[in-house]
């Protein structure tokens, strides 16, 4: 469907700072970028993500969602991680999103600001989770229609399933960068994710990042496991 290349994140999802050098190392020859989120942000604090991060592309995914000036706030505050990519909620709605683009362009010189992503469903739910808050639509009408919002407010693209990457293609065009967890290679376990797909998949309907966690930093050779996702990818 797309000539785009898809490359790979790889989510160092632990509260030990040695064992995520370990998996950035271990993974460095394949990955293009790393993710660090809140389980490590909390728990090893900012100096350790810039330090864990050090020279590789660095997904921050806190998925910020506050008012918008606390978020604006949030955001000047994480300019010294020098994040290549960084997360808020789209459910934040219009003005938060549109104060984030604010911070982001205010705290970060041009050459140095990260893509501002709106995650818009959790690929942890299904349409029972989302009729269980409240929401009636199934999970691939809020993707676009939160999509739609986040862009017109200032994202520079969106964290979505792999099952809404060709809607949104359909919808928004190539503009929106597509940023996708919810990956499991063939095989693998699902876990806790919902809505999901292979990696040549999500890379034929069209994601131009896929984030992979457990499938590779808990395999018995994780530099193995994330080399053949890369291979996927490639072919």
């Amino acid at each position: 469907m797309t000539a785009r290349r898809t490359r790979l994140i790889v989510a160092l999802d632990t509260k030990d700072t040695a064992q995520a050098a370990r998996w950035r190392d271990q993974t460095a020859a394949s990955a293009d970028a790393v993710k660090l989120g809140l389980e490590f942000t909390y728990a090893c604090g900012l100096d350790a993500v810039r330090q864990v991060a050090g020279p590789r592309s660095l997904f921050l995914d806190l998925k910020l969602h506050d008012i918008p000036n606390t978020v604006a706030s949030a955001i000047g505050s994480l300019a010294a991680t020098r994040p290549a990519m960084l997360t808020i909620h789209a459910m934040g709605g219009a003005a938060m999103i549109a104060a984030a683009r604010q911070a982001v362009d205010r705290a970060f010189p041009p050459e140095a600001r990260p893509l501002l992503l709106a995650v818009t469903v959790l690929t942890s739910m299904d349409a029972d989770a989302l009729h269980g808050i409240g929401i009636a639509d199934d999970p691939c009408r809020q993707v676009l229609r939160l999509g739609a919002l986040a862009m017109e407010s200032g994202a520079d693209g969106l964290v979505c399933s792999p099952r809404e990457i060709a809607p949104l293609r359909d919808r928004l065009g190539g503009r929106a960068v597509l940023v996708v967890p919810g990956i499991r290679p063939e095989g693998a376990a699902m876990g806790d994710q919902k809505r999901v797909m292979t990696p040549a998949e999500a890379s034929r309907a069209g994601a131009d990042w896929i984030v992979v966690g457990r499938p590779i930093t808990t395999a018995a050779d994780p530099a193995a496991a994330a080399a053949a996702v890369a291979a996927e990818l490639a072919g």
